[in-house]
């Protein structure tokens, strides 16, 4: 083992812990480009946004100039259960690849959700009460949103109603139960208990759905019920501020030891991870403070960043939502049904397309038997079974440190491990039954989505 002073595991101090979120947008000199209402295609104003979203999460998702907004006390309070999380050097890992490089991880998979989605949800669920709602609605893909959705509607009673994209639904039962252990209603979609699920059915007979069609459901049931609001795990602002926790935690672990990252590496769906992860070294980077080589990591099955368009759409399959510029595939593709479920979102996040617009972070996308085989690598010798979600991360950060072997370059690399692979245990026998498959879209698939753009000419 080699000898080094920096432990194991890295815990902040519970005083440590961040009393306020992060806000990247506030040191981007080009901002994310607004929401759009799609009748006027006009920004959406706060007024239009609260008939779907809570009103203080509203002020979050177009605050774009308040670097650092305070969390709540009862949010810490919660965190407090759960958090800090630790930062973890990855001896074991680097020893088996014989490379130089040093490779740290922020898990995030400490919690009974058993990812960093609890983050948000919390957060979001807090506001809704504070609002005196009934209870609120969303979408989930792999079912890790959803499990910390209704977790955190538990804690505060409030009733939850989740939409799960059907093949995970199928794929994925014992994460289905408990989100109905918490006490939330969970619905297989697309589903025919909307009129949006209906039409979608009916366009796409035999559909395994996608979070763009779930979230459809979601905001149609939302804005039909009285006390009721539809909440985001991932994509917008919002979130990225909450799960801005996790990059601030990593970067004061880091701190600590006087380490320097070179390569910071996330998974990357609709961007909460990603986004929450690179948050506070981003800021510096935007500052001019540092520099540091940020790498966003997508299935090849939807690559919205390697193989998107930088252009307006809508956020969901059934073209209710606001239009948000994003690097998209459009929102009429549906993603196959690969294993990495929180990941087959047809866009990005509109703050983290803009700083890859810019160049500020690059992209990569990988192929999910390669991700597997990451994954079962590092369950071998890190003792952790992570999400396939995270493994897309642990792929490339594998991939990294073996140039690092042939280079001898000592660079530090950090990845977020966003969650366990427990439930995902259908995968797993898949891929270890040789039954896993690889699929890429077509540029025809691509080119048959991007071709139902909304027109936006600004």
């Amino acid at each position: 083992m080699k000898n080094e002073k920096i432990p194991y595991k890295i815990y902040l101090e519970e005083s440590e812990m961040p009393k306020s979120w992060y806000n990247m947008r506030a040191d981007m000199k080009k901002k994310p480009a607004p929401l759009l209402n799609p009748g006027t295609l006009k920004p959406m104003t706060a007024a239009e946004l609260g008939a779907v979203f809570c009103d203080e999460l509203v002020a979050q998702e177009l605050d774009d100039t308040t670097p650092f907004i305070e969390i709540p006390e009862e949010i810490r309070n919660f965190y407090k259960m759960y958090r800090p999380s630790p930062l973890v050097r990855a001896y074991c890992l680097e020893e088996k690849l014989g490379t130089p490089a040093k490779i740290y991880y922020k898990f995030e998979g400490n919690n009974t959700s058993g990812s960093h989605k609890l983050n948000s949800a919390i957060a979001q669920a807090y506001y809704a009460k504070k609002q005196g709602l009934k209870g609120v609605t969303t979408e989930t893909g792999a079912g890790q949103w959803g499990t910390a959705l209704s977790m955190a509607c538990s804690y505060f009673g409030l009733d939850c109603k989740v939409f799960m994209v059907k093949c995970s639904y199928e794929q994925k039962p014992f994460r289905r139960e408990v989100m109905r252990t918490y006490g939330a209603a969970v619905t297989p979609s697309p589903s025919d208990t909307t009129n949006i699920g209906k039409k979608i059915l009916a366009e796409h007979p035999g559909t395994t759905g996608s979070l763009g069609c779930a979230i459809s459901e979601a905001v149609e049931v939302a804005v039909g019920s009285e006390g009721y609001r539809y909440v985001l795990g991932s994509v917008l602002n919002q979130v990225l501020l909450h799960q801005s926790v996790i990059g601030l935690e990593t970067k004061a672990a880091l701190d600590k030891y006087g380490i320097k990252p070179d390569i910071i590496i996330g998974c990357a769906g609709g961007g909460s991870n990603l986004g929450g992860l690179i948050a506070p070294f981003m800021g510096e980077k935007l500052r001019g403070e540092a520099d540091y080589r940020i790498i966003a990591v997508e299935p090849a099955s939807c690559p919205s960043l390697t193989r998107g368009v930088y252009a307006y759409d809508f956020c969901d399959t059934g073209m209710v939502c606001p239009l948000a510029k994003m690097y998209t595939l459009g929102s009429d593709f549906i993603p196959s049904p690969n294993h990495a479920g929180g990941l087959r979102y047809h866009g990005m996040s509109s703050t983290l397309s803009e700083l890859y617009d810019q160049k500020l972070m690059e992209a990569t996308s990988v192929l999910q038997t390669e991700v597997f085989e990451a994954a079962e690598q590092f369950a071998r010798v890190e003792g952790i079974l992570p999400a396939p979600e995270s493994s897309h991360a642990i792929r490339v950060a594998i991939n990294e440190a073996l140039k690092c072997k042939e280079t001898g370059e000592e660079k530090t690399i950090v990845f977020g491990l966003t969650g366990t692979g427990y439930f995902d245990m259908v995968a797993y026998e898949k891929f270890h039954n040789g039954e896993m498959s690889d699929y890429i879209p077509t540029d025809e698939d691509l080119a048959a989505a991007r071709a139902k753009l909304p027109a936006v000419d600004l």
